[in-house]
């Protein structure tokens, strides 16, 4: 039976030797954390590193292939969360972050997996009407045009905390806004903003202009994710 290859444009058999050395797994898994003795934040990049620009590390979390047995494409899945988190935070190494912030719904598990690698809390920003607690509302204007209103617990961010900003898509960039001004009306500083793709529309532009940002689509690939073209072919 042949053995099942890494993701295009890499392409080399799973358990072939990579240039430079180590082993093609799937995207970087001999760097990801939680194998080995506890690799530390640097060679976790490193092993996404490796692979940076491949398409698969950008889109497997949202859009998983879809053909090949259900257990190659739940190791892909998997392998392309551990490398879309590597990616997204590969910009903020050094930089001072005290928090990470998912945005509701897909934020909490693209910013859960980010903190859990930078050892640091976790912060839901949630959709109205979800949180038992007192808390601070925003309202904003979604991707669909739709009036919606977010909220975060007004006792989890004090004045001069550094909060990163984590979501699966900025598209017209209502609801990140709408998260930016949550932190900053609370005091807290926005350290930056972490989205598998921020659109090159008005919104997803001025936050660019403004924050600093990390997303991890290829140059070369934006104008498809920015018409929602995520095919193969």
């Amino acid at each position: 039976m042949p053995r099942p290859r890494c993701c295009p444009p890499c392409n080399r058999p799973v358990g072939t030797a990579e240039p430079g050395g180590g082993t093609s797994l799937a995207h970087g898994q001999g760097s990801r954390p939680g194998t080995g003795p506890g690799p530390s934040w640097p060679r976790v990049l490193a092993g996404a590193q490796r692979h940076r620009g491949c398409p698969r590390s950008a889109v497997a979390v949202c859009d998983a292939p879809r053909d090949g047995p259900a257990r190659l494409n739940l190791a892909a899945g998997t392998q392309g969360l551990q490398d879309c988190v590597a990616d997204l935070l590969q910009p903020f190494q050094g930089d001072p972050i005290d928090m990470v912030a998912g945005i509701d719904a897909m934020g909490f598990i693209l910013g859960a997996a980010a903190a859990a690698i930078l050892q640091k809390g976790f912060l839901a920003i949630r959709k109205a009407g979800h949180l038992c607690v007192q808390t601070l509302t925003q309202p904003y204007t979604d991707y669909s045009g739709r009036e919606k209103v977010m909220e975060v617990r007004t006792d989890a961010i004090s004045p001069g905390l550094r909060i990163l900003l984590v979501d699966q898509w900025v598209e017209t960039g209502g609801t990140m806004r709408a998260a930016i001004q949550l932190v900053e009306r609370l005091g807290g500083v926005v350290a930056g903003v972490a989205a598998i793709c921020i659109e090159d529309s008005e919104g997803g532009r001025w936050i660019q202009e403004h924050y600093k940002c990390a997303h991890c689509v290829p140059p070369r690939l934006q104008p498809r994710f920015d018409r929602h073209q995520l095919g193969w072919d």
